[in-house]
C-alpha cells in the first residue's frame, strides 16, 4: 500500500526539510514559452547546457514521461544578518550566503536519496531526484506546488522563509493529490530591481544573466567587460543584493542546519589573502564548496576586480604579483587592478616593464586602455 501524503511529509521533514509540498510532474505552457523567451534573446549568456537541455528543461513529461507527481522540498539556508553590511569592507571579499559552507547540492542530495528510497520502497513506484543542476523548471514547479513564488528578481520568494530555500525535487510515477499553488505576493514592491548594482533586470520578472553579478563571477568563463568591473564592488562570488532586500527577509530565521552554517573563513576574507591563492591552496581552502568549482583562475579575477574596486593604493602590490601569472584571465583583472589603484608615473614605470607587443591581444588592450 502507497503512502498517504502526510505520510510522506512528515518523512521529509523528519530528514530535515523545512518545508514539504506537492504538485504535478508537468509545467505550464507560459512557463514553456517563457524558457523559450529567454534562451531565444541569449540571456542566458555562456550558460550553454540551459539551451542544451531546453526541450527536457521546458517539459518534465519530456524528461521522465513516466513521472505523475513531484514531491518538491525547501531548506532554509538564511544567515542571521543582512549579508550586504560586508560591502562596505573594501578589503574583504563577499562571498554569496549559498556558498559560506558545504556544496548545497551534496546537503541536499544525501536527504533527498533517503526520500527517494524510502518512497521508491514504500510505494513500489519509481522515483528519480533532482537539485539544481539537472535540467527542470524547479522554481515554477516550486510555486505550482505552493512552496511560494518566483518574484520578480526572478528567484523563489516563501512567505515563511523570504528568499532563503534551496530547492529539490524527488519526481514519481505515483498518483499524489497535488497542494494549492502560491499566488504571487509581491504587490507594487520593486525593492530588488531597484538595488541591482548592474541593473541586471529588463524588466519584472526578467533578467539578463549577462549582467548579473552571480552570473559574471560564477558562470562566466572569460573576461568581464570593463564597464561592469567597477559596480562588482567586493563581491568575489555571487550577489545577495535582490535576495537580501526582499521584506518577505522579515518572517525568516537563521538556518538550523549544520553544513549550511557559515564557516568563519569565510564570512569576511581577506582579499589579500584569498588573490594568493594558487591551485593546490585553492583546491584545498575550498574542499567540498561550491566555490571550488570555477577553479582557481575565475576565482582569482573576481578577487582582483574587487582588489581594483578598493581605492587601497597599498593593495596594488597583490595584482602587481599576479601581471605575470599563467592565466590570461587572472593576467588581465591584475592589469586592470594595478592601473585602478596606481598613479600615471606607476603605471608607465610598470607597463615599461612589459612589452604588449609579446602579450596576448585582450591583456595588451588592458594595459593600453
Amino acid at each position: 500500500m502507497s503512502p498517504s501524503k502526510e505520510t510522506i511529509r512528515h518523512f521529509a521533514l523528519d530528514l530535515g526539510f523545512d518545508v514539504v509540498r506537492f504538485t504535478a510532474a508537468a509545467t505550464s505552457h507560459q512557463t514553456q514559452n517563457r524558457l523559450r523567451s529567454f534562451l531565444g534573446q541569449g540571456l542566458h549568456g555562456d550558460m550553454a547546457w540551459m539551451s542544451d537541455t531546453a526541450e527536457r528543461r521546458a517539459d518534465p513529461q519530456v524528461l521522465w514521461p513516466d513521472a505523475r507527481s513531484a514531491v518538491v522540498v525547501g531548506l532554509n539556508y538564511a544567515p542571521d544578518c543582512d549579508p550586504r553590511d560586508l560591502l562596505q569592507q573594501s578589503d574583504r571579499g563577499a562571498v554569496s550566503v549559498y556558498a559560506r559552507n558545504k556544496d548545497y547540492h551534496d546537503v541536499l542530495k544525501k536527504k533527498l536519496r533517503r526520500l527517494a528510497t524510502w518512497l521508491h520502497q514504500t510505494s513500489q513506484h519509481e522515483v528519480k531526484l533532482f537539485v539544481d543542476t539537472a535540467p527542470i523548471m524547479e522554481k515554477p514547479l516550486a510555486q505550482a506546488a505552493g512552496v511560494g513564488w518566483q518574484g520578480k528578481h526572478t528567484n523563489l520568494v516563501s512567505r515563511e522563509f523570504g528568499s532563503w530555500l534551496f530547492l529539490g525535487e524527488v519526481f514519481t510515477a505515483l498518483d499524489i493529490e497535488p497542494d494549492a499553488p502560491e499566488v504571487d505576493h509581491c504587490g507594487a514592491c520593486q525593492r530588488c530591481l531597484n538595488v541591482c548594482p548592474t541593473n541586471a533586470f529588463l524588466n519584472e520578472y526578467q533578467i539578463d544573466a549577462r549582467r548579473c553579478i552571480s552570473y559574471l563571477t560564477i558562470e562566466h568563463k572569460g573576461h568581464i567587460a570593463r564597464e561592469l568591473r567597477p559596480l562588482m564592488g567586493n563581491r568575489i562570488y555571487g550577489c545577495d543584493d535582490c535576495l537580501a532586500v526582499c521584506p518577505w527577509n522579515k518572517f525568516a530565521h537563521a538556518t538550523r542546519e549544520p553544513d549550511l552554517v557559515p564557516r568563519a573563513a569565510l564570512l569576511a576574507p581577506r582579499l589579500a589573502e584569498l588573490v594568493a591563492l594558487d591551485d593546490a591552496s585553492f583546491r584545498s581552502f575550498f574542499s567540498g564548496s561550491p566555490i571550488k568549482r570555477i577553479g582557481r583562475n575565475r576565482f582569482v579575477r573576481n578577487v582582483l576586480i574587487a582588489i581594483g574596486n578598493s581605492a587601497q593604493p597599498g593593495m596594488s602590490v597583490h595584482a602587481a604579483r599576479l601581471l605575470a601569472d599563467e592565466s590570461p584571465l587572472v593576467r588581465l583583472a591584475a592589469v586592470w587592478a594595478f592601473k585602478q589603484l596606481s598613479s600615471t608615473a606607476e603605471i608607465a614605470t610598470m607597463r615599461s616593464q612589459y612589452h604588449p607587443i609579446e602579450m596576448d591581444a585582450d591583456v595588451a588592450a588592458e594595459w593600453l586602455a
